[in-house]
């Protein structure tokens, strides 16, 4: 999510002007400066500025604004975050040990994981990016006798590596212009 709130006294900011420095961190959080993604989590509290009776424009503290959030931003150490989904798989007891190591390859995180009437129940948390190919892969492991059921679980932090080569992608398709 995104808040404003401004408490400037003494009319050093115009209220006319007031939206415009929304509007202008309201755009620098659609697009974030890492990777063009959405910004969560951002609260903006405005205190203080200045104008100019000529200078001074709608335009003028909206681009101000995304100024001061570039700068910023920069300095809260930003994280990526991916989706990562609660995965609940049913196989037979005998291909527990390589659903589990799959899971695990997907930079997966099993959380529980029970075996009744020689089945293997086992629930874990997978990036979504990681699930891709996943009804084929267990199909294949278990010999066409495995099941999973998924669902958005929570967001998570991108490991940095990872991040890293989001940005420079990001940044070269930037550079072609796609």
């Amino acid at each position: 999510g995104f808040e404003f709130e401004e408490s400037v006294v003494g009319g050093r900011i115009p209220k006319q002007y007031i939206p415009s420095v929304e509007k202008g961190f309201r755009n620098s959080v659609a697009k974030g400066p890492l990777a063009k993604y959405p910004v969560v989590g951002v609260r903006v509290h405005l205190e203080d500025g200045s104008y100019h009776e000529v200078d001074s424009s709608d335009k003028a503290f909206m681009t101000a604004a995304q100024g001061c959030f570039r700068t910023h931003f920069k300095q809260t150490r930003p994280v990526i975050l991916e989706p990562i989904m609660t995965v609940e798989i049913e196989a037979p007891e005998e291909y527990q040990g390589p659903v589990a190591g799959d899971v695990n390859s997907r930079r997966g995180i099993i959380l529980t994981t029970d075996v009744r009437e020689g089945v293997a129940y086992t629930k874990a948390e997978v990036p979504l990016v990681e699930t891709f190919g996943y009804a084929t892969d267990l199909r294949s492991l278990t010999k066409g006798q495995g099941t999973f059921t998924m669902e958005l679980g929570k967001y998570g932090k991108v490991p940095a590596a990872i991040q890293e080569d989001i940005i420079a992608a990001a940044r070269e398709a930037e550079l072609v212009g796609a």
